[in-house]
């Protein structure tokens, strides 16, 4: 059993801490929320993420994860502790570090001698190597071991992982870090520092290439007429190419793809190199959300300006209740500047919670939004959506047309009940 810290109780250190604990090794989890600490430390897990909330219990009751106010309190006496404060997007789509040098300034004079200081955040390549000088005076080694979790599957990924990439210039403190994981049935790339770094940009680069990809795919099919699920499957027999991340959508979003891929691109500015082919898959991804637009324009009649538009799902994606750079809230911006009147529902969003975006009706349930409506669209792929009765709906609504940004629904069934359907690629 390892002691271990963590600082930082958003997605990816409340995550990583629960895993942890759960792998036997004693966890205290500092952030300087006080309320959220009290929450937490009654297994109050503040966003959704399946299965987290019984790792977090599980970790209070057999006395392995606690959690305490500050970064100090938590890495008093640790062995090795996980920066995984946020790094946020500044406007000019660099990455703003002023989380992490905040943590460091505030654990430098408290981290024990001989202590390993992992940074899991998502960082600028060359991070490690500014923060090791920070630390060399005091005996603590700095080691990179990036996330690569998916929101909504989270503590799975954690648990079963592709791989784990830790990036060190000293081979025993990466052997001490790769330790943690022993239990963990995944290859262990060892490397140096700037390495683990850019694998981490450049796998998220990659995925946001495959989705923009699959988007222009599914342009082409509707030009041509053929159908994108079948030329999907087509592709995804491929091994080289697999059929993960082969699903055309609204366009891609959250707390990674955006952030990374526009920071990759500014360190690349950086490193002297254009990377025109990851600013087309950025702007490939915003011509999506316009494209999207328009098949509710079509949808509508023709025309938004004082069309009703009922919107079915608001986060990012199913699963979770995040809303950071969601597509969703990106196209329903984009309605309400043409003119819609936009009612919306999400699972996940309170009709008492100050509406994501301005202007919109935020409701309880998802019939509701259809009432009297123009154009339903569907820009989360909820479970909830796919039971839902289409001639139920159709009897709420003013114009019997649905634009599915997620190929969710069952597109003859919705036929049969009079609807107009439009999908992506489809």
């Amino acid at each position: 059993m390892t002691r271990v810290a963590i600082v930082g109780t958003g997605y990816v250190g409340l995550t990583t801490g629960a895993c942890l604990a759960h792998l036997g090794h004693e966890v205290a989890c500092g952030d300087i929320d006080e309320e959220k600490i009290a929450r937490l430390s009654v297994g109050e897990v503040p966003f959704l993420e399946d299965q987290l909330g019984r790792l977090v219990a599980e970790g209070i009751d057999n006395g392995r994860l606690s959690f305490v106010l500050g970064a100090k309190a938590a890495v008093a006496g640790c062995e090795i502790a996980f920066l995984c404060v946020p790094t946020p997007q500044n406007p000019d789509g660099s990455v703003d570090v002023s989380f992490i040098e905040t943590a460091t300034r505030d654990i430098v004079d408290v981290l024990p001698n001989g202590a390993i200081l992992v940074n899991k955040s998502t960082v600028p390549v060359g991070t490690t190597r500014v923060v090791e000088k920070v630390f060399e005076q005091v005996g603590v080694t700095v080691v990179s071991n990036p996330e690569f979790l998916r929101e909504g599957s989270a503590v799975q990924d954690f648990l079963h992982p592709d791989r784990i990439v830790i990036g060190a210039e000293d081979r025993v403190a990466a052997g001490v870090v790769a330790a943690l994981f022993k239990d963990i049935a995944a290859p262990v790339l060892v490397t140096d520092p700037v390495s683990a770094e850019t694998i981490k940009y450049a796998a998220n680069a990659f995925l946001a290439t495959k989705l923009s990809f699959v988007n222009a795919i599914a342009a082409v099919c509707e030009g041509v007429g053929a159908n994108v699920d079948d030329v999907m499957v087509g592709l995804g027999y491929d091994h080289r190419i697999r059929s993960d991340y082969l699903r055309p959508g609204p366009g891609w979003g959250g707390s990674c793809l955006p952030k990374d891929t526009r920071g990759l691109v500014r360190i690349a500015e950086g490193a002297g190199y254009d990377f025109r082919l990851l600013k087309s898959v950025i702007e490939v991804n915003e011509e999506q959300f316009t494209r999207v637009v328009a098949k509710v324009r079509d949808a509508a009649g023709g025309e938004l300006e004082g069309r009703a538009v009922a919107v079915w799902g608001l986060t990012f994606k199913a699963g979770t209740n995040d809303l950071r750079d969601s597509p969703a809230l990106a196209i329903a911006g984009l309605l309400l500047a043409d003119g819609a009147k936009i009612r919306a529902y999400d699972p996940t969003v309170g009709t008492d919670d100050p509406p994501p975006v301005g202007l919109v009706d935020v409701l309880g349930d998802p019939m509701s939004t259809c009432e009297g409506a123009d154009a339903l669209i569907v820009l989360t792929d909820w479970d909830e959506f796919r039971r839902m009765e289409p001639s139920a709906v159709a009897e709420r609504m003013a114009n019997r047309a649905v634009v599915d940004a997620r190929n969710t629904l069952d597109r003859q069934a919705w036929e049969r009940a009079g609807f107009d359907y439009q999908g992506i690629g489809c």
